[in-house]
């Protein structure tokens, strides 16, 4: 997985630095998604993973995609198919989203709990989480039940994990060692 990263990275970036030059970051996020999309399809997945010529993919694929990609995206694939990448275009997505949430300054948060977390709660824990990122929040919740109680918070690399089974497992790790 970390090697189709690596491979769609300097694609999204950049697919992101011309969305920005243009003033259509939001316009390439679009079609970089429906792309992305037709990309997934598993008969267009044997068609460009080597079931038939670089241009006959080409073609497929443009045929799909017809007018939900303007000529400047479609130049973009194009490149992406004489190279033989539409594969990662998944990929090249993922990394345009992160991009652009940089650019916008926003961060998007997983919160787990072991009960639903009421409008209130997500609130105050937005709030604070601005505050203390500095970005726009957006959180994803999830529930886990096996947490007992408390919080999972999950920011990029940052994990605050106040739940009482994380307490209990830091605990028992401490009394191991």
């Amino acid at each position: 997985m970390s090697e189709l990263t690596t491979i769609a990275r300097p694609y999204a970036k950049a697919a992101f630095d011309f969305a920005v030059e243009a003033n259509a970051v939001d316009s390439w996020l679009s079609q970089l998604t429906f792309a992305a999309e037709v990309a997934k399809d598993e008969t267009i997945i044997g068609y460009i993973s080597g079931g038939a010529s670089v241009e006959q993919a080409q073609i497929l694929f443009f045929n799909v995609c017809g007018e939900q990609v303007d000529s400047k995206c479609q130049n973009f694939l194009k490149v992406m198919a004489s190279n033989e990448r539409l594969l990662v275009l998944p990929q090249v997505l993922e990394q345009f989203i992160a991009l652009k949430a940089e650019l916008d300054q926003e961060v998007t948060v997983d919160v787990t709990s072991a009960v639903e977390v009421t409008a209130e709660q997500k609130t105050t824990i937005s709030a604070a989480l601005e505050k203390r990122l500095a970005r726009k929040v957006k959180l994803n919740c999830f529930v886990d039940a096996s947490i007992v109680s408390g919080l999972i918070i999950q920011a990029g690399d940052m994990v605050i994990d106040g739940s009482v089974k994380g307490k209990l497992n830091r605990l028992a790790t401490t009394l191991q060692s």
